[in-house]
């Protein structure tokens, strides 16, 4: 990363700490958010890099549980590089699934690794009433879209969460839910019994924020912030999300929805054929979910 993209990052986490996030964007008047009732249309975004095995796992989980009480449109970013991902949307792109819209967005390798670029493009040209924005080791499975569905009938909020998610233990590659998807793709499933209750998520972050789309048209996704649309050279962390936050106004709001799963796992994609930092990286990983069991 660049001296100057460092130094404005710096200078964006020292503001959301500090300064009033209406000073960089005014959010729209709650008055003028519409309330969506009924069969409500609803985008999943999802960026993949060197995730195949487990982007296998998110897009068989609309397969194998296809929404019967929403119309659900899946956006997955990807590059050309990642041959595996290319092949993998390619198979789910022959599948046809009621209710569901594949929609496979192609980026340069550059523009995917700053997510929020992606993630702004969508937000500012969607039609759909609400969007997920999301990461590929989330699992949607069984009553998780429906229940969203009606969670957020007539809601107004800008921003909102799921109060729950279950774990899978930290993996290495080695294990079977890592290497069973790599071969070839194909349509599976997970075993929900290797998930546990994770602690609930404190906020709509990360891979857990559900933004109105009248809030996600007027606002885009951190856009007044041009360090987090500029494109990079290797995968960026995603200091964005604190950030947009910031910009809204909220924490977000709360739901009940069932059926969350998340796949943990050691080695990052992002770090490709980098074997010190994939290996620094999951010792820190594997340190820290430790941690979390004191």
């Amino acid at each position: 990363m660049s001296l100057r993209d460092t130094v404005e990052e710096t200078a964006i986490r020292v503001a959301t700490a500090t300064l009033p996030g209406r000073w960089f964007l005014k959010p729209p008047d709650p008055a003028s958010i519409a309330v969506r009732t009924g069969m409500l249309s609803i985008e999943v975004v999802s960026h993949c890099w060197q995730y195949a095995h487990l982007l296998a796992y998110q897009l068989s989980s609309f397969v194998n549980f296809p929404p019967t009480r929403a119309r659900l449109r899946m956006t997955v970013f990807h590059a050309a590089e990642d041959t595996k991902t290319q092949a993998l949307l390619q198979f789910f792109g022959g599948i046809q699934v009621p209710g569901v819209t594949w929609n496979w967005q192609p980026l340069p390798r550059t523009e995917l690794f700053r997510r929020s670029i992606g993630r702004n493009r969508v937000a500012r040209g969607t039609d759909a009433d609400w969007i997920w924005f999301t990461d590929c080791d989330i699992v949607f499975h069984r009553d998780c879209i429906d229940t969203l569905a009606s969670r957020l009938q007539g809601r107004r909020d800008f921003l909102t969460y799921p109060k729950e998610e279950r774990v899978t233990a930290m993996l290495e590659e080695t294990d079977p839910v890592l290497i069973a998807e790599r071969d070839r793709p194909r349509v599976v499933d997970i075993d929900t019994s290797q998930f546990t209750p994770a602690a609930n998520p404190p906020r709509a972050k990360g891979a857990y924020q559900i933004v109105h789309g009248d809030v996600a048209r007027q606002c885009g996704y951190c856009e007044r912030l041009r360090v987090f649309q500029r494109p990079a050279a290797r995968w960026q962390k995603t200091y964005e999300d604190s950030a947009f936050r910031w910009l809204l106004g909220t924490e977000g709001v709360g739901l009940d929805v069932p059926g969350i799963y998340r796949i943990r796992h050691v080695q990052k994609g992002r770090y490709g054929d980098n074997r010190t930092a994939a290996y620094v990286r999951g010792n820190i990983r594997r340190a820290a979910a430790s941690m979390k069991k004191l």
